[in-house]
């Protein structure tokens, strides 16, 4: 006899995954998203297979749903993205990075680079995901996997792991530009600004460039040295950290912020008395965006200080950086995706085994932390788009 939770589950699948048509996908996308949820241990197909609840001949049905069947992950996504944009109460899109650790070189995607929480190089995996954060906290909406110079310069490893010819390799701001011109498409979620950590990123002028370019607004961690133009009509050129330094150049607001402890601290943040804009952004669509620059003094001389650049130049202080919370919810979604829901635990080799992995673990972490009717209503189908009813 079907428990509630099977069918919600069943109900769950059939929306998210319509655009699976065969029967037996959607039979081991609800046998994989139950252990995925349930099973203990590595989230991989032979320690899934185990469970008892799954039927006989699990293995294969799951080594062969995610690893060699051809459903195409995109939709899948989207519909993923609809339904929490539309649940959620979203306020901001957040990109957060994955470092998947692996032994040898034959995984997709794998090659050597520093871990940026240890600053060790490391064989890995380095994945990004795009995140919609929203009352409910951060959800996993979207994957890319970064791929490292070789992977472009060998077809003979392309084709054994099954990279489709379009998928090249290009920086972390490439795939976050990405994101962003698929993002405002979506229902409930074109209009939201984003808020990313580029404090790391080699180009983060040039993501910030292209958000604005699709009249995104943005808030920006950035590093100390991020070259702006300060002044109107003979612009200098100055770093931020250097900007922020300048005291008679920056005023003083006061936040009040919880603590951990749950008493309330007072928490003083620095903006800039004007405004800047980027050096790059000259000659562009973005070229006239103005940004304010916000800083958070170095406490206690533990903790450095931390600057954003944003475009919304006429909010409240207080609410501009209230939306930094989203960056905290996906990092929080990221340790629950690794501990609980096995994002570091595929096995196989290929691109398409790979996405169809991520996939999954999204869709379990929605089913999981997304607060719902409950038994899960689902939302009517989209409209169709103009190039959606132009293929037929």
């Amino acid at each position: 006899m079907a428990t509630s939770d099977d069918l919600r589950i069943q109900t769950f699948v059939e929306d998210i995954f319509r655009s699976l048509h065969r029967v037996e996908q959607h039979r081991w996308a609800r046998a994989y998203l139950w252990a995925l949820l349930h099973g203990s241990g590595k989230k991989t197909p032979r320690r899934m297979a185990r469970e008892d609840s799954l039927p006989t001949a699990a293995l294969r049905g799951l080594h062969q749903f995610i690893n060699a069947s051809s459903w195409d992950w995109r939709p899948v996504r989207r519909r993923l993205a609809q339904r929490v944009a539309a649940t959620a109460a979203p306020y901001a899109w957040t990109v957060a990075e994955l470092v998947i650790p692996k032994n040898g070189g034959h995984s997709v995607g794998v090659h050597r680079r520093a871990d940026p929480a240890t600053g060790q190089a490391v064989n890995c995996q380095h994945a990004l995901g795009l995140f919609l954060a929203g009352a409910q906290g951060a959800f996993p909406v979207d994957w890319s996997l970064v791929l490292s110079g070789p992977w472009d310069g060998d077809p003979e490893r392309r084709r054994r792991a099954r990279i489709p010819e379009e998928e090249r390799a290009r920086p972390v701001g490439g795939h976050v530009l990405g994101y962003a011109a698929d993002a405002v498409t979506l229902p409930h979620g074109a209009g939201l600004p984003w808020v990313l950590d580029l404090s790391r990123c080699d180009d983060a002028a040039g993501v910030l460039v292209g958000l604005a370019r699709e009249r995104l607004d943005v808030v920006a961690e950035v590093d100390p040295g991020q070259v702006v133009l300060v002044g109107q009509h003979a612009p200098t050129v100055r770093t931020v950290g250097g900007l922020m330094g300048v005291r008679h150049a920056r005023q003083p607001h006061v936040m009040m912020r919880q603590a951990p402890d749950g008493r309330t601290k007072a928490v003083t943040i620095h903006t800039y008395t004007g405004t800047v804009r980027l050096p790059q952004a000259a000659g562009t669509d973005g070229g006239s965006r103005a940004y304010r620059i916000l800083e958070r003094p170095a406490l206690d001389g533990r903790l450095p200080a931390r600057y954003w650049l944003t475009s919304l130049t006429g909010g409240p202080v207080d609410e501009v950086l209230s939306l930094v919370r989203g960056r905290t919810a996906a990092l929080s979604a990221v340790s629950v995706l690794q501990n609980r829901l096995g994002v570091l635990d595929f096995e196989g080799r290929s691109f398409p085994g790979w996405h169809h992995h991520m996939t999954m673990a999204s869709a379990a972490y929605a089913y999981q932390y997304l607060d719902d009717v409950p038994e899960y209503a689902p939302l009517p189908p989209p409209a169709a788009s103009a190039a959606e009813r132009a293929a037929g």
